[in-house]
C-alpha cells in the first residue's frame, strides 16, 4: 500500500525536477543521476518531524530485489535529513524505473554493512571519497519488500497483543 498524504517537495529545485521528471514519465525519463549517467531510485517517505510525504533521488543499489539506501550526503559532517526520516519511520515506497513497491528500511551495521558498501561504491564509485572526506561512518540502510499482504495461511499460528 502505497504512502499517502499531503507531499512536501524538495527545497533543492535539482531533486524536485528529478522527481518530478522521473514521476511524471512513469519511470522512464529521469532515471539516471544528471550530472553521472548512473542510475538511482525514488525513495518516498514521511517527514520525521512534518509527518508530511517526501520523495529523495538515491543512487540504485541493487541486490536479489533489495536495494541498499546510503545516507553520505556527499561526505559532509552531519547526516543527510532523510536519514532522520527514515529512521523514525522505516516504511518506504520505492520507484526503480516503472516498477513500484512497498519497502521497508533497516540501518545495517558489521558485516552486512560491509556487504553492501562494497556494492553501493561498486555502484557509485565516489561513495569511497565522501566516506575519506567525513569523520561520521556513512549510514546505509537496506530496504527490503514488505511482505506481501492478504491473508494468512489457514495453519499460521494466530498473533497475540502482550
Amino acid at each position: 500500500m502505497a504512502l499517502e498524504g499531503a507531499y512536501d517537495p524538495s527545497p533543492a529545485q535539482w531533486i524536485r525536477e528529478q522527481v518530478e521528471l522521473y514521476e511524471s514519465s512513469g519511470g522512464t525519463q529521469g532515471t539516471t543521476l544528471w550530472d553521472t549517467g548512473l542510475p538511482v531510485v525514488i525513495v518516498t517517505m514521511r517527514g520525521a518531524k512534518s509527518g508530511r510525504i517526501r520523495k529523495i533521488p538515491l543512487m540504485r543499489v541493487e541486490h536479489e530485489g533489495r536495494y541498499a539506501a546510503v545516507a553520505s550526503k556527499g561526505g559532509f559532517p552531519r547526516h543527510p535529513v532523510w536519514y532522520f526520516n527514515l529512521r523514525a519511520e522505516p516504511r518506504v515506497d520505492l520507484q526503480d524505473g516503472p516498477e513500484r513497491r512497498g519497502m521497508t528500511a533497516r540501518e545495517i551495521t558489521g558485516d552486512e554493512r560491509d556487504e553492501w558498501w562494497e556494492r553501493a561504491v561498486a555502484a557509485f564509485p565516489p561513495y569511497a571519497e565522501y566516506q575519506e572526506k567525513t569523520d561520521r561512518v556513512i549510514p546505509v540502510f537496506v530496504l527490503e519488500p514488505e511482505p506481501s499482504a492478504g491473508p494468512a495461511p489457514a495453519d499460521a499460528p494466530a498473533r497475540t497483543r502482550n
